[in-house]
C-alpha cells in the first residue's frame, strides 16, 4: 500500500479525480478506544493501524528528504482542500478569542473553539472526499477534532499531533491522497497544521500534554523534527552542530522544519538552549543528518507510539484498525 515514489517532474494541476471504488461496500465506523490496558500494547504495536501509521510516515520522511519548504511540488485539490480547511480552523480562531478568566494556562476560549470544529469537521472532511466517500467523513473526521488537543485538561501533545497525522494517513489509506502528494503533505498541509497547533497554544495558554520538560525532545511536537532532520539531509552547509546556532535559525528556519521547531522553542523558553533543551541540544554531536532522523524515528516509537499513556487515547476505527497486520 505504502509508496516511497513520487512525481517531483509533473508539476501541472491534478484534477480531483473520485479514487477507484474500492470502498464501495465498505462499512465505515466512528473510531473507539480500544487500548485500555498496558496488556493491550501488543495489539497495537501488531496492529494493521501501527503498520499503516509507521508506514506512512516513513513515506512522508523519504520523500522530504533534502527538500526545503519552498520546494516546487505537485499541489493536488485535495491538497488544496486542505490547506483551505486549515485556514478556516485558523479563522475561527481570530473570531473565538481567549476570555478574561483568572488562571494564567488553559483558557476556556479554547472549549469554544474546539465546539466550533466539532460541529463543522464532518462538512468541512466532506470537501476533502470525493462523494463517493462521504460515508467515511464521521470516521475520518473523528481524527481531524482530536488533532487539537484535550478540552477538559486543555493541553496538547504528541498524542494529538499523531491524531492529525492519523487523519492524513486515512485520507491516503482511501487513496484520496497519493504518492504524488507526499511532498506536499509535509510542506504545505503538516507545515501550515503546524502553525495552527502553535496558535492555538499562544492563544489559549494550552498545557503541555505529558511534558518531559527538560528531559523531553519538546513540550509539544516530536513529528517535525523528523519531518525536518530528513529535510536537512545532505544540506551543503548546515550540520547538525549548527542547528542551535542563532545565525543558521535566523537564516534558514522559513526553509527548514527542524529549524523553524527551534526558532519556536527560542522564542517561548528563556535561558541557555542546551539547560532548557538538553535532550535535543545532544543531537549536535551526531555526525549527520541521515543518523539523526534514523534516531529520532527509533526515538519516536519507542516514547511516543510505544507509550501506554499516549495510546490509551489513540482511537481505532475500519481505516485505522486494531485487527492484526496481515
Amino acid at each position: 500500500m505504502m509508496s516511497n515514489e513520487t512525481n517531483n517532474d509533473d508539476r501541472a494541476e491534478a484534477e480531483f479525480v473520485a479514487p477507484d471504488d474500492q470502498f464501495a461496500n465498505h462499512e465505515f465506523v466512528i473510531p473507539e478506544v480500544k487500548v485500555k490496558l498496558v496488556a493491550d500494547m501488543q495489539k497495537w504495536i501488531k496492529s494493521q493501524a501501527y503498520h499503516d501509521y509507521v508506514g506512512f510516515l516513513t513515506c512522508l520522511s523519504t520523500a522530504v528528504k533534502g527538500k526545503p519548504l519552498s520546494v516546487d511540488c505537485l499541489v493536488s485539490k485535495p491538497v488544496e482542500k486542505l490547506l483551505e480547511m486549515l485556514g478556516r480552523l485558523s479563522t475561527l480562531v481570530d473570531e473565538t478569542p481567549p476570555v478574561e478568566q483568572p488562571q494564567r494556562f488553559g483558557n476556556k476560549g479554547y472549549r469554544t473553539w474546539l465546539n466550533h470544529v466539532k460541529d463543522e469537521a464532518v462538512d468541512l472532511t466532506k470537501t476533502i472526499l470525493p462523494v463517493n466517500l462521504h460515508r467515511a467523513a464521521e470516521e475520518v473526521s473523528d481524527y481531524l477534532v482530536q488533532g487539537f488537543g484535550n478540552e477538559t485538561r486543555i493541553d496538547y501533545g504528541t498524542g494529538h499531533e499523531a491524531s492529525f497525522a492519523s487523519f492524513l494517513c486515512c485520507l491516503y489509506r482511501l487513496r484520496v491522497l497519493t504518492p504524488h502528494d507526499q511532498v506536499a503533505i509535509v510542506t504545505k498541509v503538516f507545515n501550515s497544521y503546524l502553525d495552527l497547533a502553535r496558535k492555538l497554544q499562544r492563544t489559549y495558554r494550552m498545557e503541555p500534554a505529558g511534558s518531559q520538560g527538560v528531559w523531553g525532545l519538546d513540550d509539544f511536537q516530536f513529528i517535525p523534527f523528523i519531518l525536518g532532520s530528513s529535510q536537512l539531509i545532505m544540506h551543503q552547509s548546515i550540520r547538525p552542530k549548527d542547528f542551535a546556532k542563532e545565525d543558521v535559525v535566523r537564516e534558514y528556519h522559513s526553509e527548514y522544519m527542524f529549524l523553524e521547531c527551534i526558532k519556536h522553542i527560542n522564542e517561548v523558553k528563556s535561558g541557555p538552549f542546551a539547560e532548557h533543551s538538553s535532550l535535543l541540544y545532544s543531537i549536535g554531536s551526531v555526525p549527520h543528518w541521515g543518523k539523526v532522523n534514523s534516531g529520532l524515528f527509533k526515538m519516536y516509537k519507542a516514547e511516543v507510539l510505544q507509550k501506554f499513556p499516549v495510546i490509551q487515547h489513540f482511537k481505532f476505527g475500519s481505516i485505522l484498525s486494531i485487527e492484526p497486520n496481515s
